[in-house]
């Protein structure tokens, strides 16, 4: 009888899977009211559901301004602090799944910047720490350095929902193929990547990422960015946008509050995997892409 049930579980989540689903990246403006902005993204994940979305992805820092001034006064334990609490009852209350952005996470006398995923019926799904920090130096343009104050997460992070895998990066990840290609070996047909990318390397990489990173693991992509706020510190380049299989851009806002919601069409995963495939042709005889995941 386990078995049988299986099977049939196992149907079912093969249909959700070639239905496809609808998914909300959500722009939002981000201030120093701590509440005010989870409250914010709390009415977001209810007007998506209101729209048909399956997913809701918030940016990075939705609950703080981006800075490392600020991580150590809005960092919370997850998922025991009130921003995970508000995300989880958000999820259940409008029967979406809530890809949370990201927050400032306290543990133990260390801070990371995390991602964390909650089910539509509240239960985390999925926690991410961005494992490369965002240190430059762009000399008369920004400088930056999130190794002051955060510390690097070092797991690769996936999860599955409506019979789809998912994988997460945030912000500065997106650089790094080698992160997006071991979450494509790991069966993901969508990357999600929280970024507040700034006003020197938004305008040249943002889009030009999103689509490198699309195009090289025929897979879909969404970057979801805060809204420009100029009067900030840090000034975020906005323009979430969503990425197709073949990297081509399906939907893209401009600097201010809004939300993307489209449906992902997971058929274009295999077109584009069948007739152009790459994934079998890779010479893993001469390289590969290994993870070191404790």
């Amino acid at each position: 009888m386990h078995s049988v049930c299986d099977a049939v579980m196992s149907t079912k989540e093969e249909a959700k899977r070639r239905e496809g689903f609808k998914i909300a990246l959500v722009q939002l403006s981000v201030g120093p009211d701590k509440a005010k902005n989870v409250a914010a993204a709390v009415s977001e994940i209810h007007k998506a559901k209101e729209k048909g979305a399956h997913v809701v992805a918030l940016p990075e820092c939705f609950n703080s301004p981006y800075g490392t001034k600020y991580f150590n006064e809005y960092a919370e334990e997850v998922p025991s602090g009130a921003t995970s609490r508000a995300l989880s009852r958000a999820a259940a209350e409008a029967g979406v799944c809530v890809v949370g952005g990201t927050v400032p996470e306290r543990c133990g006398d260390k801070l990371y910047n995390t991602c964390t995923v909650w089910d539509d019926s509240g239960k985390l799904l999925a926690q991410y720490r961005k494992m490369h920090l965002f240190d430059i130096d762009i000399p008369n343009k920004i400088t930056f350095k999130e190794s002051e104050v955060l510390s690097a997460g070092d797991h690769v992070s996936t999860f599955d929902y409506r019979g789809v895998r998912f994988g997460i990066g945030i912000c500065y990840d997106i650089r790094f193929p080698e992160l997006a290609h071991l979450m494509a070996q790991q069966g993901c047909s969508m990357l999600l990547y929280p970024g507040a990318f700034n006003m020197t390397t938004g305008p040249k990489h943002w889009e030009l990422l999103g689509r490198a990173r699309a195009n090289d693991c025929q897979l879909w992509v969404g970057l979801v960015s805060p809204a420009r706020d100029t009067d900030a510190g840090y000034v975020a380049w906005g323009h979430t946008t969503l990425i197709d299989p073949w990297g081509q851009v399906k939907g893209q806002l401009d600097e201010k509050p809004g939300v993307i919601v489209e449906d992902i069409d997971l058929k274009v995963v295999e077109e584009v995997r069948s007739q152009i495939p790459i994934r079998i042709q890779r010479r893993t005889d001469v390289y590969d892409t290994v993870s070191k995941n404790k």
